[in-house]
């Protein structure tokens, strides 16, 4: 199961919102096949694992080890279980259910029914962990959300720039901060910011400095006042401009309009749901942050520290949150937090 969760990786940024999975063949106590979902669409992990069985008449003696329990809906592709009962496996290990309303324990059933061993549950925290956002998005009904900004060693994040004088952005963090920063986007479905950070920090918000693809863009502008020449009005990804005034489509630009009185940041996150974004990114500023913490509507903060001073400007946001991960970044530190609300 181990070598599934290695494979099921392979496919972090290209297969959502589809989950990462990783199937292995077993006979013997030898791999005789593996697989991974390669990209949103394509074949899925059982599949291309039994496709690279080299003898057929193998598999009516092998173990199939997979960590999401295989499909049993049609949906881009054919249901993996009928593929695994028409190959007559006898033994199938999941590592956990699939949440997804089509799937949730019917391929099980199913597999069972049709005389197959089945085993679950083989590191299933492992499995959970790996499939966080598909899971999340399915069971709290909105994507997996990512604080993330960066704060020098006395705790700011800006320094204090007036609206008469914005000034260039203050980098906080060196290079390598930066190459995992996008990096990140890369991986992830959609990368937030609000109306202050789009106007100061004039953001691309796109992967530049990693392989990849990028992010669907999100910015509010609520009275449609940021001027087109930012950067993120630039076709290089996606963009979602949250306002008040119009609904309209133009070119890579998706115009639409919320209710300012309502809660914003619930009317955001089920727009991204509806359009099936099982990931997201808010990357700034400290207002448009805040709003999510004291809505306690986060699941992962990373903070990025750099090796340098202001003494004073703009604080980091407070939260409270479990420290889960922690890296060195040259000059600079990565700390990742976990919600535990």
């Amino acid at each position: 199961m181990l070598r599934c969760l290695d494979l099921a990786e392979l496919g972090k940024g290209s297969v959502s919102p589809n989950p990462l999975v990783g199937c292995v063949i077993v006979s013997n106590n030898k791999i005789v096949a593996e697989g991974y979902h390669k990209q949103y669409g394509g074949l899925h992990a059982e599949v291309n694992a039994i496709n690279a069985v080299s003898n057929d008449k193998l598999l009516k003696d092998c173990t199939l080890y997979v960590n999401l329990e295989p499909c049993v809906h049609y949906g881009l592709t054919p249901p993996c279980t009928d593929l695994i009962i028409e190959k007559q496996i006898p033994r199938v290990v999941v590592g956990t259910k699939d949440p997804f309303s089509e799937v949730s324990g019917k391929g099980i059933e199913k597999m069972k029914k049709n005389g197959i061993e089945v085993v679950t549950g083989l590191l299933k925290e492992e499995c959970l962990k790996l499939n966080r956002r598909f899971f999340t998005f399915h069971n709290k009904k909105r994507p997996y959300i990512i604080l993330k900004w960066a704060q020098t060693m006395d705790g700011f994040i800006d320094i204090d720039r007036s609206e008469e004088n914005y000034g260039e952005p203050t980098w906080i963090t060196g290079d390598t901060a930066l190459r995992l920063v996008h990096k990140i986007r890369s991986e992830e479905d959609a990368v937030m910011v609000g109306t202050n950070t789009a106007k100061k920090d004039n953001p691309s918000l796109t992967v530049r400095h990693w392989k990849g693809k990028n992010p669907l863009r999100v910015v509010i502008d609520k009275n449609l006042k940021l001027p087109e020449d930012l950067n993120l009005f630039k076709p290089a990804a996606a963009t979602i401009i949250i306002n008040t005034l119009s609904d309209f489509e133009k070119e890579f630009l998706s115009y639409i309009k919320i209710d300012f009185t309502e809660d914003i940041i619930t009317q955001i996150l089920n727009i991204l749901f509806n359009r099936k974004v099982l990931s997201l990114i808010v990357e700034g500023g400290k207002e448009l942050l805040e709003s999510f913490i004291v809505r306690h509507l986060w699941d992962e903060a990373h903070i990025f520290i750099g090796n340098k001073f202001f003494f004073k400007g703009i604080h980091a946001p407070s939260f409270k949150g479990i420290l889960s991960a922690e890296e060195v970044l040259d000059n600079d530190r990565l700390k990742i937090f976990i919600n535990s609300v």
